[in-house]
């Protein structure tokens, strides 16, 4: 019983904090501001992720500068003569250009 009293004072000694430091319009203003700033960090860096993604190193295994185990792996399979990751990443590009 008493973890549950000490958990609900903390939880109501973070509000009160929390509420205290919130008081003023340009606190909350400074982190509101703070927030965005953070959402689109982890937006824009989520984008640019997915621009270098393995998606696009399939098409050119060969050709990446990523020397990473997967990608080598990718590079092998393709110098023996498979090309499902080529032929796939074909067929994707084509797809997009078509609509």
């Amino acid at each position: 019983m008493k973890k549950r009293y000490i958990a609900s004072a903390a939880g109501a000694i973070g509000a009160g904090i929390t509420g205290y430091l919130l008081r003023n319009e340009e606190n909350r203003n400074r982190l509101k501001s703070k927030v965005r700033n953070s959402t689109e960090k982890i937006r824009n860096m989520n984008k640019e992720e997915q621009t270098d993604s393995t998606f696009e190193e399939a098409g050119a295994p060969d050709q990446t500068e990523s020397k990473a185990p997967a990608q080598l792996e990718n590079s092998k399979m393709v110098s023996e003569g498979s090309q499902f990751g080529v032929d796939y990443y074909n067929k994707v590009k084509e797809d997009e250009e078509q609509k």
